[in-house]
């Protein structure tokens, strides 16, 4: 079986314009970060693959630590994406994701181990990472505890 996503993206003009994407519910404008030189309106790829890895880390770590039955108080994710500029070339160089998971108080020491294994396990399950990997560099930073 197969899944289909369309998306339909306008842009207004020349390297300093910006544009409109609409995919399913994402509508959003785009343009060049400010960063970047660009105009800096709306969102841009960088944040987009960073997005999209991201949520995608985030919701399959989720989903493997409910099978596992790991009660799971929190968790959140700050992720950091690296674009190199060399010679004016732009290359995505790597994601790094954070997830603080925070179990309930009375997990043990192996729930907490499970967890951290599953923090990394994630990672190489993710739809999104499977796509990028070999391509941009992939890591986990995760830090993992108990509820107090």
């Amino acid at each position: 079986m197969e899944h289909s996503f369309l998306l339909k993206a306008t842009w207004n003009g020349g390297r300093n314009s910006d544009g409109r994407i609409e995919a399913g519910n994402l509508r959003t404008r785009i343009s060049i970060p400010a960063e970047m030189g660009g105009p800096g309106v709306g969102t841009n790829p960088d944040e987009m693959l960073l997005g999209a890895a991201s949520t995608c880390y985030l919701i399959t770590l989720a989903a493997m630590m409910e099978r596992s039955g790991l009660r799971v108080q929190s968790l959140t994710l700050d992720s950091e994406g690296i674009v190199d500029v060399t010679d004016n070339i732009f290359t995505y160089r790597r994601i790094i994701h954070r997830p603080r998971v925070i179990l309930a108080q009375e997990a043990s020491e192996d729930d907490l181990k499970k967890a951290a294994l599953l923090a990394e396990k994630a990672e190489s399950s993710c739809m999104i990472s499977r796509a990028v990997a070999g391509n941009v560099e992939l890591s986990t930073e995760p830090l993992i505890e108990r509820a107090l």
